[in-house]
């Protein structure tokens, strides 16, 4: 099939972007998203132009590199998958499809579809870790652990900190990702030392970096590739207020 891309270029994140106008031919339906962005980047190598620069790593999903918003959706028109994961076959011939990348003051962009996401780093940095001296490996049945928390410790650690989340987000609010990664520690034993601290801490990074507030939209739930419910974030709040009255 043959398609028309709409693709902002940014030389720099302190350049003003744009959008350019391209057409592919002869799109196969089994590609996916992102081996038809390598096809329009080698056309412009051959035609000596610059090649598009876009973030992609595992192509697997879940790296969670390939931050696109495709005609006004994160990751494009399908539920619960990467960019990566995205085929073809979702657009008919002849269709126009628009790609941005990732819209929060959060986000950067550094160039074209790539935005500079090392706030989830800091984030994480500020009190997403587990630090006690947990001793050698214990035995599988040493620590009982509930399968439900168990599983929802384990749901919450999908979570590949692609941002789609802020990026769909009205208020481009970081909740989700935070909340997940409060959830997959503070259900399980090992997190239980350090839980105050790390909600407050991780709380105040995320506010300082300038991202935004939950309003329980739930566009984030909605378009996050990994299916995580916004039950975390009413956890995370749990733990943040737990946190602030035991001060």
């Amino acid at each position: 099939m043959d398609l028309k891309l709409r693709v902002w270029r940014q030389k720099d994140a302190n350049s003003k972007g744009g959008f350019e106008n391209y057409d592919v031919q002869n799109i196969t339906t089994d590609a996916s998203f992102l081996e038809m962005m390598d096809i329009l980047n080698e056309q412009l190598v051959n035609s000596g132009q610059d090649p598009v620069a876009f973030d992609h790593d595992c192509r697997e999903g879940i790296c969670g590199m390939c931050s696109l918003y495709i005609n006004g959706r994160a990751h494009g028109p399908d539920t619960e998958v990467t960019t990566c994961q995205l085929h073809m076959r979702k657009f008919k011939d002849g269709d126009t499809i628009t790609i941005e990348p990732w819209r929060s003051g959060g986000f950067p962009v550094i160039k074209d579809l790539m935005v500079d996401r090392s706030a989830y780093d800091k984030i994480l940095q500020a009190g997403g870790y587990v630090s006690v001296n947990t001793g050698g490996v214990p035995d599988a049945n040493a620590l009982p652990i509930s399968k439900i928390d168990a599983d929802e410790a384990m749901d919450a650690a999908t979570c590949i900190g692609c941002g789609a989340c802020v990026a769909t987000c009205k208020n481009s609010s970081a909740m989700l990702f935070v909340s997940a990664k409060v959830s997959q520690l503070a259900l399980l034993p090992q997190g239980k030392v350090e839980a105050s601290r790390r909600a407050k801490a991780m709380v105040a990074r995320m506010d300082e970096l300038g991202f935004g507030n939950c309003t329980n939209t739930g566009a984030c739930e909605v378009e996050c590739p990994k299916g995580i419910s916004i039950a975390h974030i009413a956890r995370l709040n749990r733990e943040f207020l737990f946190a602030t009255c035991k001060e």
